[in-house]
């Protein structure tokens, strides 16, 4: 996740390379003279893998946060103009590429802001139409031309490609936590996963359904955000949201309103295992209230792969 409306009203220093308001004031006026003396200010509900600044009314700057991420900005503003014109709902439009500077070592964005706060169940008047309009979005993602779009692989962080890349941490994920989860009905999951292979032609993905790249505004889904792992493969990472925001009814909604086959859902099921448990094993003791959330989403999928095999 990495834009919302709300924004905080102080500047914060961050650890993630030192990046902070102060560092994108110096970078606009030196590099985009003409935003120069527009306020910069940090959102509130920021990103790990980048950093998020409003600035002006209308704009966003976008810093990767470690080299890692860096690969984004060219990805982002590259396909981003291509991909939108295609999308039934806004995406970022990427204004300027900024040049490293300023002690800073990366390329960055400047894009349009796109109003919205951050989806939550709070927030979402009515899920079941929520999921319905995601599944809409997802739809024409994977419908837009993918022949040049970037392969699946490090830039997406994998996402979009085979799970077998992901194999040897699963499994050492669910052997530390023997004994405090049903590690052999985990395991089912997971291998049942990986029997399972996207046997059509590469289809566009975004990378990160998250409920934090979800804008809202007066209850429904306005935006989608954030396509820095986006690529072109396998669509089964983008169901994970089935999981980790809705639920009975809405997560129903959602898997009639995807015509994927059964092997799709049995690989989505296998992405959110995968986060659920390496986030788990983080904090199972560290955090012990945190890790209420994974152990929640590795007993629905355990329960959806039973139900649906």
């Amino acid at each position: 996740m990495t834009e919302s409306l709300a924004a905080s009203s102080h500047s914060r220093p961050d650890g993630r390379g030192g990046i902070d308001a102060a560092l994108v004031r110096r970078l606009v006026r030196s590099q985009f003279p003409e935003w120069g003396d527009l306020p910069v200010v940090p959102v509130e509900a920021d990103g790990w893998d980048n950093r998020t600044f409003h600035l002006g009314d209308d704009m966003t700057v976008r810093l990767p946060s470690a080299a890692g991420y860096a690969a984004s900005v060219e990805k982002e503003q590259r396909f981003l103009p291509f991909l939108a014109p295609h999308l039934p709902l806004p995406v970022p439009v990427p204004l300027a590429k900024g040049q490293p500077g300023e002690g800073y070592p990366h390329h960055w964005s400047i894009n349009r802001w796109l109003h919205g706060e951050t989806a939550s169940l709070d927030r979402i008047d009515d899920l079941s139409e929520f999921a319905t309009t995601l599944a809409g979005f997802l739809l024409a993602l994977q419908r837009v031309d993918a022949s040049s779009g970037p392969p699946a692989g490090a830039h997406s962080f994998y996402r979009g490609a085979s799970l077998t890349h992901y194999d040897q941490e699963t499994r050492r994920s669910i052997d530390a936590l023997a004994g405090r989860i049903p590690a052999d009905r985990a395991l089912a999951v997971w291998e049942a996963a990986l029997t399972t292979t996207w046997s059509h032609d590469p289809v566009w993905f975004h990378g990160d359904v998250a409920a934090g790249n979800l804008l809202v505004e007066g209850g429904r889904l306005v935006a989608v955000i954030d396509f820095g792992t986006s690529g072109v493969g396998d669509p089964a990472c983008d169901l994970v949201i089935a999981w980790t925001l809705l639920s009975g009814e809405s997560r129903e909604t959602f898997r009639r309103a995807l015509p994927l086959d059964a092997g799709t859902w049995a690989r989505a099921r296998g992405w959110e295992l995968w986060k659920a448990l390496i986030t788990l094993v983080q904090k199972i003791d560290s955090e012990p209230a945190a890790a209420a959330v994974p152990r929640r989403e590795i007993d629905e999928v355990i329960a959806d792969h039973e139900l649906f095999g």
